[in-house]
């Protein structure tokens, strides 16, 4: 198997499209993890992401048949525009399948190469199904996206390149994954020449494919998948690509939303490339490796596999990249509502740099402050955790709580006092032109709605905080209406942060 592999990649049929990517040094990062950090830079790709090169492969091998009849896809972005590109390339007709949820920038780059797009479902997983549908029934040659041998020796070729490009010693090589394509395709190729490199996969935590099948010792399906990170949200790991990775992969990390956040700032900060939420996974993988491990004096490559997000999802990224980094914590906290507080307050905290204060009177003797407080190092959280109780405050420390950053921090202004009491929930919903307002008119008038956030971040799902005032005989009612509703969502009853700040 690995031979067969070998031969493919070395005989790849990329370069007509595609093209080597350089590998390049990140020395602000370098300096902070005491570690030589390098990237391949395959988000200057034509189509800004490695894909391209596995889609230009598999296209390049289809017989004159297969080419006459036609290809279909399906992608949440950069796996289309490949396609798409390649299609042209050889004058292909071509239709792409992509979840509606699909940020707008992906969407318009693969109509403009000349594919058709077929808008269908809010995952991959949903529009990945309708493309087989139709393959079947039009009889076009499906293009997977990861989990076919072509596909995997067109990826492998970033492994060639950076073996030729870099022949100094390398420790590990740190590949984002999702259906697992592209760390196949390297994993294999590292092994079979330098077997000490390790091979680290890097997944976002919700979308976690790779790492539950190893747990499990086969592929399962993830019963939910979160798409912040949309280029790698997968429900399975492919067939052929868990076969591969299974062997030859090391280690599989998962890093948080915040994490991938704070990982897109540097390599802005390194770099001024903006890599979108999956193509900055592995820098973010490897910053975690380094701090589990202690790793020093050792070179990283990480690869930064693609550039296509929105930008007005960038207010999102940067409003998440301090807590991903470590640099800023969150707190609620009371102290005596009485002059000289705030500023006794203040001076508890010595030099360190409040990031946001929220208050609003609402009881003569105590308040409730929402505060962001800028950190100095990863040590810096406990000290403050500690000064607070030294001091004799009251406090939650919220920078892990994802209510709280989300909404709570935007919504602090005092309380309420109602007759009827409030049942809390969190929905999410695909974000969409209409969605929030398609959202209220399926909720109804039943209930009245005594609290509601929302909050648009350029993301692909809509999130909304609300409370609904519930008769206590009527809560059945409730549930019952709300599993028929057809969204997903939690109840959050008795949170702490919103206790202090809206009950």
């Amino acid at each position: 198997m690995i031979d067969t592999y070998i031969k493919k990649i070395l005989n790849a049929q990329i370069y007509d499209i595609a093209m080597e990517t350089p590998i390049e040094s990140m020395q602000f990062l370098s300096q902070r993890l005491n570690n030589q950090v390098l990237i391949k830079r395959e988000d200057l790709q034509p189509i800004f992401s490695f894909k391209l090169r596995g889609a230009a492969n598999k296209i390049a091998n289809l017989n004159h048949q297969e080419k006459c009849q036609g290809i279909i896809a399906a992608s949440a972005g950069n796996h289309a525009q490949g396609v798409a590109l390649a299609a042209k390339t050889h004058n292909i007709d071509a239709t792409i399948v992509m979840p509606k949820t699909t940020p707008s920038i992906k969407v318009e780059s693969v109509k403009e190469k000349g594919a058709k797009v077929v808008l269908h479902g809010d995952t991959f997983d949903e529009a990945y199904q309708h493309a087989q549908e139709i393959a079947a029934e039009a009889k076009l040659t499906f293009i997977h996206p990861y989990d076919d041998p072509d596909v995997i020796a067109g990826q492998g070729t970033i492994a060639m390149e950076i073996l030729r490009q870099y022949s100094q010693k390398i420790d590990a090589i740190f590949v984002p994954v999702g259906g697992g394509g592209l760390i196949a395709g390297i994993a294999v190729y590292i092994k079979y020449l330098r077997p000490s490199i390790k091979i680290i996969g890097v997944e976002s935590e919700e979308s976690a494919c790779l790492k539950a099948a190893i747990a499990n010792g086969e592929r399962v399906v993830l019963p939910q998948v979160g798409i912040f990170a949309d280029g790698v949200a997968v429900a399975q790991i492919g067939s052929e690509t868990f076969r591969i990775a299974r062997q030859f992969v090391d280690e599989v990390i998962t890093v948080n939303t915040d994490e991938i956040c704070a990982a897109i700032k540097d390599l802005f900060d390194d770099t001024r490339s903006i890599a979108e939420p999956a193509g900055a996974l592995a820098i973010a993988g490897l910053k975690q490796y380094c701090e589990r491990d202690h790793v020093n004096n050792q070179t990283l490559i990480a690869i930064e596999s693609g550039a296509n997000v929105n930008f007005d999802r960038l207010r999102h990224i940067s409003e998440r990249a301090e807590l991903g980094e470590r640099r800023e914590a969150i707190f609620a906290v009371t102290i005596p509502e009485k002059p000289g507080s705030f500023k006794k307050f203040c001076q508890i905290l010595g030099k360190r740099n409040i990031t946001e204060f929220n208050y609003r009177y609402s009881d003569p003797k105590i308040a409730h402050v929402f505060v962001g407080i800028q950190l100095s190092d990863k040590n810096d959280r406990p000290q403050i955790n500690k000064v607070f109780s030294e001091n004799g405050y009251e406090f939650f420390d919220l920078t892990n709580d994802e209510i709280a950053k989300i909404h709570i921090r935007h919504m602090v202004g005092g309380h309420a006092k109602l007759d009827i009491p409030e049942q809390l929930f969190c929905f999410e919903f695909p974000e969409r032109p209409g969605a929030l307002m398609k959202f209220l008119l399926k909720l109804g008038q039943k209930w009245n709605i005594s609290m509601f956030h929302y909050r648009n971040h350029g993301a692909a799902f809509g999130r909304v905080f609300l409370a609904l005032q519930v008769p206590a005989d009527e809560l059945t009612q409730l549930n019952q209406f709300l599993d028929e509703l057809g969204y997903q969502y939690k109840q959050i009853n008795d949170h702490p942060a919103y206790n202090m700040f809206l009950s």
